[in-house]
Parts: structure tokens; sequence; C-alpha cells
């Protein structure tokens, strides 16, 4: 086992991620027969089967489980070995490994442009997922930091509130409702509500939101994509509750406008969030402390307009 390079491992934890080689390949930016090339070689070295073809996907034996989970501990050592070195170096340097919800993806470019400005030699590895790829991604340690509305409870996480979260109920300009004064609930439950998966942070609020005003949820649809949920809205087939930060440039244009509701808008928080029992790099820890001290100034002039719209609704 000696031997063994780091190409090799990290062919192996993509295979076993994704359970497919194809997927793995892609990530890795290198063609399918070189990733399959690297797993014989490993398995050569370990003298045994680490995978196995079960179907059309890949999986692994328990060799390969076993192998995974050194493999992820070796991976993410030498990840941390360079964090250190740059740091003794006097250099502000790593890798950011950071996990996101979809939303957060709209918030996130201000944040990440001002800190890796400030620090060229900063690598990043951003995922954006589902509320529960992110929080699976988090337990499994594929990143350092995790972005999200409400922190998970099934483990033990320190998570930081870096930035007010604006949800809010939308329609087309054009639709029926905006030309009430007052929308109410039985308004929207009237009016084909689009909503998002259940697990996610806005299906989350939008239903607490319905049993504080003594409603059972009611929606037309239910959609796995902000864009989706937009654009229905914008052609006019509904309404729909999303983040506020998704919409900033619809607002804009006026493709998308905000129900005049009591309950609109829903006023939540995002939070940066790491494992208690993970030692945090140092870069990530510079990063979340970036974002709790300087997030809400940056984001705050993107939404400057809808606090204004805000204002004149309420």
């Amino acid at each position: 086992m000696y031997h063994a390079s780091f190409r090799q491992l990290q062919a192996l934890v993509l295979v076993g991620r994704h359970e497919s080689v194809s997927r793995a390949a892609e990530e890795m930016h290198v063609t399918q027969p070189a990733i399959s090339a690297q797993l014989r070689a490993l398995e050569e070295l370990a003298g045994t089967a680490l995978t196995r073809k079960v179907g059309r996907n890949i999986q692994l034996t328990a060799a390969g489980e076993v192998m995974l989970q050194f493999a992820e501990r070796i991976l993410q050592l030498w990840d941390q070995a360079g964090d250190e070195l740059g740091e003794l170096q006097g250099v502000s340097s790593g890798t950011l490994r950071i996990g996101a919800v979809v939303t957060a993806e709209h918030l996130l470019p201000s944040m990440l442009v001002k800190f890796t400005t400030e620090r060229p030699n900063v690598r990043m590895k951003l995922h954006v997922g589902n509320r529960s790829e992110i929080v699976a991604m988090l337990s499994r340690k594929e990143i350092d930091l995790a972005i999200m509305g409400t922190p998970p409870r099934e483990f033990r996480i320190h998570a930081a509130r870096f930035a007010h979260h604006p949800m809010a109920f939308i329609a087309s300009p054009r639709h029926p409702l905006m030309r009430k004064k007052r929308v109410t609930i039985e308004d929207v439950v009237n009016a084909n509500l689009l909503v998002r998966e259940r697990g996610s942070g806005t299906r989350t609020t939008v239903e607490r939101v319905f049993k504080d005003a003594g409603h059972t949820l009611h929606f037309g649809s239910e959609v796995s994509s902000n864009e989706a949920i937009k654009s229905m809205v914008a052609a006019g087939l509904g309404v729909g509750f999303v983040s506020v930060h998704a919409c900033a440039l619809e607002f804009e244009a006026g493709l998308l406008d905000i129900l005049p509701m009591k309950e609109s808008p829903v006023e939540g928080s995002w939070h940066v969030m790491h494992l208690v029992d993970q030692p945090l790099p140092r870069i990530a820890a510079a990063f979340q402390d970036f974002m709790v001290t300087s997030g809400q100034e940056l984001i705050g002039a993107e939404l400057e307009s809808f606090y204004r719209k805000h204002r004149r609704l309420r």
C-alpha cells in the first residue's frame, strides 16, 4: 500500500460517493477509462476487490468501505497540512471547502469575491445542493463549512448567524391579487401556491406561516428549484413562496413582485456552521469570522431595493 497515489484514493472516494465511474470522471476532469485504471491499480495494491458492479451502479465491497474511510481521512489530512504550511510561511492560503443550499448561491458571490480578492492564494471547493445533500456532506466531513437557514439537529454543530434572510409570497405584477390592497392567506390558498420540496428552508417556513395562521398548507405544486418557481410565477401560473435573495434580478426587471400581505415578508436568518468534533482549518475559520462580521453588510446593499419596497407595503 506504500505506493498508492492521491489520485487513486480520490478516485475511490468519488466512485464510492456517486456509485458511478462516469460521475467520478466528470468531477476529476478525466476520462472514465482513467478512473477505472486508477481503481484497478489500487485494487492490485490492496490485494482484493474494492468495487463491484450492481446493475448500472458501482458499489464498494466491504474492503472498499474500509479503504474509503482511510482514503477520506488521508486526503483531508493532506489538505490540512497544506493549510498549516501556508500559515507558517505567512501566507493566507488553503482550500475553502464549503457546502451551501441552493438559495444561498445568490448571496455567496459577493462574500467569496471580497474574501478571496484579499487572499489570492486561497483555493475554493464550493458544493451547492438541497438541504439534505449539504447536511449529508457535512456529516461525512466532505465539507468544513455549511451555509443554510436552519441548522440541522441530527448531530452536534456550531452555528453562527451572519445575515437576515427575508422570504416572501411573490406573484407576477399582472396577477389579479396584485390589485388588492391586502392579500390574505385564504387568497393564497386559492391561487395555486408553488412551494419548494419538503425539507427545504423555505418549505419549512411557509408551513409554519400557515400553521400560525390556523391553516393547513394547501399548495398547487411542489417544485425542487427556485428558478422553476420564479419562471412559473412570472408566467402567471400561480403565486410562490421563495427567498427574496433569489428574486433580486426579477424584482428589478419587473417580472415579479411581492404580494401585499401582513405575513410577507417573513424574516429568517442565515447561518454558517461546522461540526463540533471536527478541527476547523484555519482558512475555514477565517472565512467563518469574515461572514459573521461582514456578511450582512455585503449582502445588504443587494437587498436595498427590496427593503424600500417592504417599507411601502407595510
